[in-house]
């Protein structure tokens, strides 16, 4: 692997958030419960770096359901940070304010702005992001947005680790990154 301080480098980004079926109890929100980066050098074309920052939910607890989709058990995310401390390192040893993110849809960039406005943290991105189901959507030229799994058949690229795993799902949305860039389809390229 190269440097992660050489190139053009991307953080793909990927969360996964506490749910359930239906609504959510009173008084409890979706909340951030594990943040998945992979950084990607456009340059040398490589996933770099892997990281997974695990955040202890202030509002909500983990059903039954959010573990069986994501495996997170409330005890595993018990022992996570604070959500301000994790927006605070994805700054510090991320370089989430200055490096442009991706992630899989709009979904993160939204669940970010969301929880980081009802809990008063700075919002710990740049403006530069990239909705990669967008980009592969115009690249592939299909009418549907896919799913990540979707597009990683599509792609001829094996799915890698557990789906809904946001340390997992972020290395899978890279490696789809790096396919749109190999096209000459991912913006600036």
């Amino acid at each position: 692997m190269n440097s992660a301080g050489t190139g053009r480098l991307l953080n793909v980004v990927d969360v996964e958030a506490t749910c359930r079926p239906g609504s959510p109890p009173p008084g409890a929100v979706g909340e951030i419960i594990e943040i998945g980066l992979t950084v990607v050098n456009l340059s040398s074309a490589e996933r770099v770096a892997r990281h997974r920052i695990l955040v202890r939910p202030a509002r909500s607890e983990i059903s039954d359901f959010c573990t069986e989709l994501t495996g997170l058990t409330q005890d595993e995310v018990d022992g996570g940070l604070p959500f301000g401390e994790a927006c605070r390192l994805l700054a510090a040893e991320h370089a989430s304010g200055a490096r442009p993110w991706a992630s899989w849809g709009d979904y993160d960039r939204h669940q970010f702005a969301r929880q980081c406005g009802a809990t008063r943290t700075p919002y710990p991105f740049g403006r530069r992001h990239t909705n990669a189901k967008a980009v592969f959507t115009e690249a592939h030229g299909l009418r549907k947005r896919p799913g990540m799994a979707q597009a990683l058949g599509r792609a001829g690229l094996p799915l890698e680790g557990r789906h809904h795993r946001g340390e997992d799902d972020a290395w899978n949305i890279a490696a789809l990154v790096l396919h749109l860039a190999g096209r000459g389809a991912w913006p600036g390229e």
